[in-house]
C-alpha cells in the first residue's frame, strides 16, 4: 500500500530542498525523522512536517503500522517563481527570483495481514474405465 502526501507552494528553493530529500529516500520512517530532526536546514523542518502528515494518513486512513513504513520516494518539484526587481546602476533593474517548491513524499507499507485462501491444484481425475465388449449371454442376469 502506498501513501502519498504533498505540500505545495513552500517558499524555499527546490535546489536547497533536494539535498535534504535525497538523504531520507529509502529509509525507515523512524530513521528519517531522526535525521530530519537534527539537520540544521529550513528544508528539513518542512520535509519533516510533510513526512509526519504522510505517517498520520497511513495510520488513520489506511490502518498501516507506522513501524513498518518506508520512504519510497521524496520528490521536490519546482513551484511558481515570484519575480521581483531591484534597482541597479544607471536606471536599470536587476531581477530577483523568489522560488517556491512542491514537496511530495510517498510511503510504502504492508497492509494488515488477512487470511489468504490457499489455492490447491486439483489432480486430474482418471478417465472412467471403459467396459470391454462382453457377450450378451454373460452380461444378462441368469435366472435360477
Amino acid at each position: 500500500m502506498e501513501v502519498k502526501s504533498t505540500t505545495k507552494f513552500v517558499r524555499l528553493s527546490p535546489k536547497k530542498a533536494r539535498d535534504v530529500a535525497r538523504e531520507i529516500q529509502g529509509l525507515a520512517v523512524s530513521s528519517a525523522l531522526d535525521i530530519l530532526t537534527f539537520t540544521p536546514k529550513k528544508a528539513a523542518q518542512l520535509i519533516g512536517k510533510t513526512l509526519k502528515t504522510a505517517i498520520a494518513d497511513a495510520e488513520n486512513n489506511f490502518s498501516l503500522d507506522a513501524t513498518t513504513l518506508v520512504i519510497k520516494e521524496a520528490v521536490i518539484g519546482a513551484g511558481p517563481t515570484l519575480r521581483r526587481f531591484k534597482p541597479r546602476a544607471k536606471g536599470s533593474a536587476g531581477p530577483i527570483l523568489k522560488r517556491t517548491s512542491h514537496i511530495s513524499i510517498t510511503l510504502v507499507g504492508s497492509a494488515p495481514e488477512k487470511k489468504q485462501k490457499v489455492v490447491r491444484k486439483v489432480a486430474a481425475k482418471p478417465a472412467p474405465k471403459q467396459i470391454k465388449d462382453v457377450p450378451a449371454e454373460a452380461a444378462a442376469p441368469t435366472e435360477s
